[in-house]
């Protein structure tokens, strides 16, 4: 079964490349470009692995982990946060929120590819 992927930044450039890579490697991909929007999909697609950006408008990506896992119906979902280079603050309170882990900007898309392999088959 494929996986489904949520990409959710309101950086077009990002969001092109993450769903060219992540479609390569044969996952189906959907996108949402601010934080309601992030949530609306989440709900009624609950993909398997949410790549989210901390800093989007309407709704913070940490409000979005929040939100996604504090309901017990996406507890599944998987969260790989996103953000600026070296805000440790921001990671601590990622993870804090939920996040099941974190990627730092600009990352490597070897990198990426494989984290989100290894989450994915956690499950």
């Amino acid at each position: 079964m494929t996986k489904k992927i949520l990409i959710v930044d309101d950086e077009q450039n990002i969001v092109i490349s993450l769903e060219f890579l992540m479609k390569r490697e044969g996952y189906e991909v959907s996108i949402a470009g601010d934080g309601e929007e992030a949530v609306a999909r989440i709900r009624r697609e609950e993909p398997d692995l949410v790549l989210l950006d901390v800093m989007m408008p309407r709704k913070s990506g940490f409000e979005v982990c929040q939100e996604i896992k504090s309901d017990p119906a996406l507890k599944a979902v998987r969260i790989l946060m996103l953000t600026a280079k070296g805000r440790d603050t921001e990671v601590a309170k990622g993870l804090a929120m939920g996040a099941d882990a974190y990627m730092t900007k600009p990352f490597s898309t070897k990198e990426l590819v494989e984290k989100v392999r290894a989450m994915l088959s956690e499950r």
